[in-house]
């Protein structure tokens, strides 16, 4: 015998459609008030102070580049920061697709997912700053 998931109430949608309409206001936001114009936004103080990209230099500028369907230079601007939209993306559609179904949707991250992550920021970080990895700077 099969097990039939419960149908979703209407209430189980709200997390994962206000997520959706957080994170589109965000976008649209930027979107709109172009980073690339002086007074938008604050400056990135580690770059302004220490003359170094952090992980989120380039950031907003890419997510401007992604609302304004330029691929090609929002990678350029922060490619982390692309595979991070990219992972939401995949991941909120996973969420949806399991509330539609009646289904939770949990994703336990433990220990060892957080220093890899935390890993590939100090990576990401370090190689932006050196020579050779010129081209993941903003």
């Amino acid at each position: 015998m099969t097990e039939t998931a419960a149908r979703p109430k209407p209430s189980d949608l709200l997390a994962p459609l206000g997520v959706l309409g957080g994170v589109a206001a965000a976008f649209a936001y930027v979107g709109t008030f172009d980073p690339n114009e002086a007074g938008h936004y604050p400056v990135c103080p580690l770059l302004r102070y220490g003359g170094v990209y952090c992980p989120g230099c380039g950031g907003l500028r890419s997510a401007y580049a992604v609302v304004h369907g330029d691929f090609g230079a929002a990678l350029g601007l922060n490619a982390l920061a692309v595979a991070g939209y990219a992972l939401f993306a995949v991941l909120w559609t996973v969420w949806l697709t399991r509330t539609l179904r009646g289904r939770s949707f949990s994703l336990p991250l433990r220990a060892v997912h957080w220093w890899t992550i935390a890993g590939v920021v100090l990576l990401f970080t370090v190689v932006r700053n050196l020579p050779f990895g010129a081209a993941l700077a903003p």
